[in-house]
């Protein structure tokens, strides 16, 4: 609860000064309310024209509306073997967990509700949307305790499972490394039924390898061993290589499916990749 607590302070700090505010602007309601009336003015749809208020009146009146600003967000989390890694100042876990405070206190303080999904090779818990901060730091706890029955990792059947679960159209977001298999269609049904945005967590090591001499790697989702010589010049560029081509095969998928996507890091500014986001959502929005 401790940990909790830290995360909560944390979180509130950020929306107070900066997350709230981009939140807002860079995701719409779910229709349009009626508000009130006003006098036509050029430029007015003419669909919007009341013609019972406007013969009332002896002048053209048009109906005005309001964005229904209530959303339901879900954030989605990989707890996966891999989640646990982290060779700087987080694990992957651990930023999941304040990426998910800081989007869950942005979505409480414009009066959205929010829910939680944290998966690794199955679906393992779901908590629907409501709002109440005591709510959302029960969700932060459970990003940070749960303990899957098997540390491999399914996206595919967290999509699948969302697509099945949500009945009304959400804002989805997907925390995960991404290193998976079968991520095209699944990743395409969820993001055709509900506003999808993929931010993956990420480590330094796990893109570039150090020279370290030989070390045992393991595999933490499979359990798999085998002895590499970091020394070697052509094996780090081989590595670099293959994370570089698995990284730009899921973001052409994000991006043939319209899915806003982040890279987070465990080191620096850990939230930055999000403000740009939520930034460039917001101007596109406005524009």
């Amino acid at each position: 609860m401790a940990r909790v607590r830290k995360l909560e302070l944390k979180a509130r700090r950020l929306v107070r000064e900066s997350f709230s505010g981009e939140y807002l602007s860079s995701f719409r309601g779910q229709g349009l309310d009626f508000d009130d009336f006003r006098e036509y003015q050029h430029g007015d749809e003419v669909r919007f024209i009341d013609w019972n208020v406007t013969a009332r009146m002896n002048a053209p009146f048009v109906r005005k509306f309001r964005e229904e600003r209530e959303l339901s967000v879900v954030i989605a989390v990989d707890v996966s073997g891999s989640a646990d890694y982290g060779s700087v100042m987080y694990s992957k876990r651990e930023l999941a967990a304040e990426i998910a405070a800081v989007l869950g206190f942005s979505a409480l303080h414009n009066g959205d509700k929010v829910g939680l999904l944290i998966f690794a090779h199955e679906p393992i818990l779901f908590i629907p949307p409501e709002k109440g901060s005591r709510h959302l730091l029960r969700m932060i706890r459970e990003i940070l305790v749960a303990k899957p029955d098997s540390p491999g990792t399914s996206v595919a059947d967290a999509c699948d499972f969302l697509v099945r679960t949500l009945r009304r159209k959400s804002v989805v977001f997907l925390i995960s490394d991404f290193f998976a298999d079968s991520l095209d269609k699944p990743v395409g049904k969820l993001a055709k039924k509900h506003e999808t945005i993929a931010l993956r967590v990420l480590d330094p090591l796990e893109s570039k390898l150090p020279k370290g001499g030989k070390v045992v790697m393991i595999d933490p989702e499979t359990g798999f061993e085998t002895l590499v010589n970091t020394s070697n010049p052509n094996l780090r560029m081989g590595y670099s290589k293959l994370m570089k081509r698995q990284q730009e095969g899921v973001a052409a998928i994000f991006k043939k499916h319209g899915v806003d996507a982040a890279d987070l890091q465990t080191h620096g500014d850990t939230l930055a990749a999000l403000h740009q986001l939520l930034k460039k959502r917001s101007r596109r929005r406005s524009g």
